[in-house]
């Protein structure tokens, strides 16, 4: 098992991950009949793909000898209607000037990683998925 999720009523979960014990709330959104006072499950969907991506980026930055600290990603869900669904998901990364100066080289072999993380993989394909690597366009 990986996780546990428990219905706390009003709309709202504790997820809780098994190995740490660390947990966290969700809420339904605004829009959905909630309060939106917390990441919605379909909020984590999208933030799941930033979050990989930046990992799995992290670990080949560590076996070139350097760390992503700082690298920050702003992520933007769509939701579509009929049925109700994530329709899209937008990546704005946030290069930090400390690794402005990585090497187009490198740059390409760090995006390749993010654009091919396992969450990418496991999207579906009518979800568009935009990602704006910003100076490292």
């Amino acid at each position: 098992m990986t996780s546990t999720v428990v219905y706390n009523g009003n709309l709202r979960t504790t997820c809780t991950h098994l190995k740490s014990g660390s947990s966290f709330e969700t809420d339904a959104p605004v829009d959905n009949n909630g309060k939106g006072e917390r990441f919605s499950p379909t909020d984590l969907m999208a933030t799941s793909l930033g979050t990989c991506m930046l990992t799995v980026m992290g670990i080949r930055a560590r076996t070139m000898g350097f760390d992503l600290t700082d690298m920050k990603v702003a992520v933007l869900k769509i939701m579509k209607a009929d049925p109700r669904r994530v329709g899209g998901i937008e990546l704005t990364f946030h290069i930090p000037s400390a690794l402005e100066a990585i090497d187009p080289k490198t740059r390409e072999i760090l995006k390749h990683i993010g654009d091919t993380c396992p969450v990418m993989k496991s999207i579906h394909p009518d979800i568009e998925v935009k990602v704006d690597w910003g100076s490292w366009a």
